[in-house]
């Protein structure tokens, strides 16, 4: 089941005794918990019915505790287990005479209790004995983060469940510029309809005004000068980062240029370099593949390696190790090293 799926059902009221959300994606365990919190109950309901707990402030005996108690002046009750991945979740060894007070609550839960664990940033051990009871009397849920050449489709199908549109150009920006954390993007989206008209499409325009993407002298412009070997152009770019490093941050763009060199080493390796298989093998959108082929003409192999090389070492670099350059100066070195 998808995070709609699960809140689809939460809305016609098909409602289980546990759920376990889990996975390396937060943004949909997130849809799903604040579903749970703001609309499973009426306002009324909440004050005697409704506890959220958090990991790292609670233990298995305080959940239980709460999930063993009945509801009052309501069908349901609610217990709402935040960050669990930072609970201690008691003993779940093989030992068949070891307590378990939560595995024995999880093996027959009380069907008026929707007891929900927010297992965040990882995966639930589906080895666990929990796990497993779970599955038997609940709901699991893995919220697996989506894959690079998913995030524009992902944009897309956001804004247009709230009455946007967007081209294909402004997407794959966005998608490029932001990366793959859907909280962030989604931040981000909703500032943008702030400034404009329902109904109407987002242009690149638009992200360059609302999103602080300048229109020149950006990540993907100097991915684009260093695929030319525009020296030229790309020290153009440096110097307008260096003069504006709070927009431009040198974790941003030496994640991008990882990013986008490692796409050109994969590049080398495919044999079949059709545009389809390619965006497949790769992880991008066709649209960009044009530019991996200009790259790799202009960075053979064994130098596309040396700059991933050289990638690692700034980074390292920019963290103060071995270096007390500042990050301006840093990007200027590692640019002339790329570009000869």
């Amino acid at each position: 089941m998808t995070a709609a799926d699960i809140i689809k059902d939460l809305k016609s009221r098909k409602y289980k005794s546990i759920y376990l959300l889990h996975g390396d994606e937060p943004y949909f365990i997130d849809q799903v918990s604040n579903y749970v919190e703001h609309h499973l109950l009426s306002d009324a309901e909440k004050g005697f019915n409704q506890t959220v707990l958090y990991g790292k402030d609670t233990d298995v005996m305080t959940v239980l505790g709460a999930a063993k108690r009945y509801p009052m002046m309501a069908d349901y009750q609610v217990v709402l287990v935040k960050e669990a991945q930072d609970m201690k979740w008691g003993n779940d060894s093989d030992d068949k005479k070891a307590i378990n007070p939560l595995l024995n609550y999880l093996e027959n839960p009380l069907p008026s209790t929707i007891l929900v664990f927010c297992y965040k940033y990882g995966k639930f051990d589906k080895r666990k004995k929990t796990y497993k009871a779970i599955e038997k009397s609940g709901l699991i849920f893995e919220s697996a983060s989506l894959y690079d050449n998913k995030i524009p489709a992902w944009v897309e199908s956001y804004l247009t469940e709230k009455g946007y549109k967007i081209n294909q150009q402004a997407s794959l920006m966005l998608a490029e510029y932001l990366g793959n954390d859907l909280s962030k993007i989604a931040n981000e989206l909703d500032k943008l309809m702030l400034n404009v008209s329902a109904g109407q499409e987002i242009t690149l325009k638009h992200i360059h005004d609302n999103i602080g993407i300048s229109k020149e002298y950006n990540v993907f412009e100097l991915q684009t000068a260093l695929a030319k070997k525009d020296a030229f152009k790309a020290n153009q770019i440096i110097n307008y980062f260096e003069a504006n490093p709070k927009a431009n941050p040198i974790v941003l763009v030496l994640g991008n240029l990882n990013n986008f060199f490692s796409k050109v080493l994969v590049y080398h390796y495919v044999r079949d370099k059709s545009p389809q298989n390619l965006a497949r093998e790769m992880g991008v959108n066709p649209y960009f593949i044009k530019d991996y082929e200009q790259a790799a003409r202009s960075y053979p192999l064994g130098k596309t390696v040396q700059i991933i090389s050289y990638l690692r070492e700034y980074d390292v670099k920019s963290k103060g190790v071995e270096s007390n350059t500042d990050h301006g100066g840093l990007m200027k070195e590692l640019v002339f090293k790329i570009l000869h």
